[in-house]
């Protein structure tokens, strides 16, 4: 059987900048073990693979595979795979339109198709599960697994701390550009001293009023740095509302990634608050097609 895929850039207007993205079309068949190595052939930080909803009010189920591991949720592949629906017109004989649901390990995610004024097709994303954070995180460990030192990690506004809005991370804050430019995945067993279900670790840098720069380190996923992670920057935009004062309204932020890479990267996050709680968080972006084809399996 021939199956379409096509790859995406995600997070960016502009081809080879963002995140790269496979996404395969037509994966009805495919084992768990095939995904995977398609992965793992693509190797790109993740690939996703579209097949018919189980409920049919729902537009398709989407599993998303690292060259490591299938994961729960994230947010680059359901922007990018959402755009991909977009221009494809159509899932499964069911036209695509404005708002996507799609079926997802983590749970149900809604994405909104958004056309801007440039022509250039956006895409936002809510996080399937609520914000959430865990515990502490040692600090000699994440300077261990950054290639930097504990001097370079603030704790003024919060620890190292593991967060989630349906994909755990560990998430530092650290104290200049200057530190984030010289961070560097470190050996891989410095990321196995991380929590074992947070073994992905970003860090950030807030640059001004509602703008930070962050890279993410994920080798133990095949990884070892990301150009865009959506879930990590949607759990960071729980987190930045989390510790904001304000205990109703909309927080944003707008995140810089993969610069370092060569691979510039715009995230636009916001969260609602309600009561003093992070109610709601939601990743936007846009995506251009790179590369389209099929292969025989």
């Amino acid at each position: 059987m021939k199956r379409r895929f096509v790859t995406m850039d995600v997070f960016t207007d502009q081809v080879f900048g963002g995140n790269p993205l496979g996404v395969v079309f037509d994966a009805q068949g495919l084992t768990t073990a095939q995904m995977q190595a398609i992965a793992g052939e693509f190797n790109y930080s993740e690939t996703s693979f579209f097949l018919p909803p189980d409920n049919s009010e729902n537009d398709a189920v989407l599993r998303i595979f690292t060259p490591a591991r299938e994961v729960p949720f994230a947010g680059h592949p359901n922007i990018g795979s959402a755009i991909a629906a977009t221009h494809l017109g159509a899932l499964f004989d069911r036209r695509v339109g404005e708002t996507l649901r799609f079926e997802e390990k983590a749970g149900l995610v809604r994405i909104d198709i958004r056309r801007p004024a440039t022509g250039t097709i956006e895409a936002e994303c809510t996080a399937p599960e609520p914000f959430s954070t865990g515990e502490p995180v040692d600090i000699e460990a994440v300077a261990r697994s950054t290639g930097l030192s504990a001097a370079d990690i603030l704790t003024s506004r919060h620890v190292p701390l593991t967060a989630s809005v349906g994909l755990p991370f560990t998430i530092a804050e650290i104290a200049s550009m200057d530190a984030l430019r010289r961070a560097a995945p470190g050996p891989v067993k410095a990321f196995h001293a991380l929590p074992a279900h947070a073994h992905d670790v970003m860090i950030y840098v807030m640059t001004g009023d509602g703008h930070a720069a962050a890279r993410m380190f994920g080798p133990l996923d095949g990884v070892p740095e990301d150009p865009a992670t959506g879930s990590a920057c949607a759990a960071l935009m729980g987190l930045t509302a989390s510790l904001d004062q304000r205990s109703d309204g909309e927080i944003s932020l707008e995140i810089a990634q993969g610069v370092e890479m060569g691979r510039p990267s715009r995230i636009l996050a916001r969260a609602s608050k309600s009561g003093g709680k992070v109610a709601e968080v939601r990743i936007a972006g846009s995506a251009v097609t790179v590369f389209e084809g099929t292969f025989e399996l």
